[in-house]
């Protein structure tokens, strides 16, 4: 008793050529867009600046730091183009927030301490 051989694509069947491409089929070549268009943005290979992450991170830590690494990070960017700018703007932002906000927390809490701990002129 004999079968009928298999058929289909993937048993020695060429695809059309309006098919979409297989698993290990390189695709056709795309030139480059026309002369005065806009092609796709450069890409730097992902090189992401390392403080400028940490400046975002310690802007929730310890907010001190992430000012001083975000300025450091800025600094680098500038310099080397890598990518991370609005991560250490942010970190900078942020980490001013924070501060400010400790800071005017502890004036209030010295404040409120000098406040209560105050002769009113009730003692006898």
């Amino acid at each position: 008793m004999s079968y009928p051989p298999p058929s289909g694509p993937g048993w020695g069947e060429q695809p059309h050529k309006g098919d979409q491409p297989h698993w290990g089929e390189q695709l056709p070549y795309t030139p480059p867009p026309p002369y005065g268009q806009y092609g796709p943005p450069p890409s730097n290979s992902g090189n992401m600046n390392v403080m400028a992450i940490l400046a975002l991170v310690f802007a929730f830590v310890f907010a001190p730091v992430g000012i001083l690494l975000g300025h450091m990070a800025r600094r680098q960017i500038r310099q080397t183009h890598e990518d991370g700018e609005q991560l250490a703007r942010w970190g900078l932002i942020l980490s001013y927030v924070f501060t400010g906000l400790y800071l005017l927390f502890c004036c209030g809490w010295i404040g409120l301490v000098v406040w209560a701990g105050s002769n009113s002129g009730t003692t006898t």
